[in-house]
């Protein structure tokens, strides 16, 4: 069974404003991850059972749930383990919560 990815608006916004070289790389990696291609690391401590991907100065937060991977949340390294540290809780709510996912069809458009 394949791997499908679902991206969340936080992450489309996160990406859409980036300028267009990182927007495309980030964009590359995010869909690499159905192959599992990438800079990839399990997280630890508070953050166990997420992984991260790393592009560049750029950490894309994600999870695995059987046949699907969650890619929730994004932002500068400088500030993505902290925030997710303070704000986990309330990030997987709203991924878990039926909050409108949405497939990579369409994703990153330039």
């Amino acid at each position: 069974m394949p791997i499908k990815v679902t991206v969340s608006d936080q992450v489309r916004q996160y990406q859409a404003a980036l300028a267009p070289l990182p927007r495309r790389r980030v964009k590359a990696a995010v869909i690499g991850l159905a192959d599992g291609l990438g800079d990839i690391k399990p997280l630890q401590g508070s953050l166990e059972g997420l992984a991260r991907l790393r592009v560049g100065e750029h950490r894309i937060v994600f999870r695995h749930r059987g046949s699907r991977i969650e890619v929730f949340f994004a932002a500068p390294r400088s500030v993505v383990y902290e925030f997710l540290a303070a704000h986990l809780h309330d990030l997987l709510g709203s991924v878990s919560s039926g909050q409108p996912k949405k497939s990579l069809a369409g994703y990153g458009r330039d």
